[in-house]
C-alpha cells in the first residue's frame, strides 16, 4: 500500500510537469496556469518526500546498504 502511494505521487508529479509544459506552450505564459501547475508540482514533491521520510522513520521502508 505504501509503495503504491509513492508510485501514485511520482506519477502525479510527472503529470503536473507535463501539464505545465502544455500550458506554457498553449498560453505562451500569459495566464497563471503555469504558476498553478508549478505550485501543485512543488506541493506533491514535498508530500512525496514527507511520505518517504516518515515511512523510513517508522520502518515501513528499509534501506539496503551496498556490501
Amino acid at each position: 500500500m505504501l509503495k503504491a502511494l509513492i508510485i501514485f505521487l511520482m506519477l502525479a508529479v510527472i503529470i503536473s510537469l507535463f501539464s505545465g509544459l502544455f500550458f506554457l506552450i498553449k498560453d505562451g505564459g500569459k495566464t497563471n496556469r503555469v504558476v498553478n501547475s508549478l505550485a501543485v508540482r512543488v506541493t506533491l514533491s514535498v508530500l512525496l518526500l514527507a511520505v518517504i521520510l516518515l515511512s523510513l522513520w517508522q520502518g515501513g521502508l528499509t534501506l539496503h546498504p551496498t556490501p
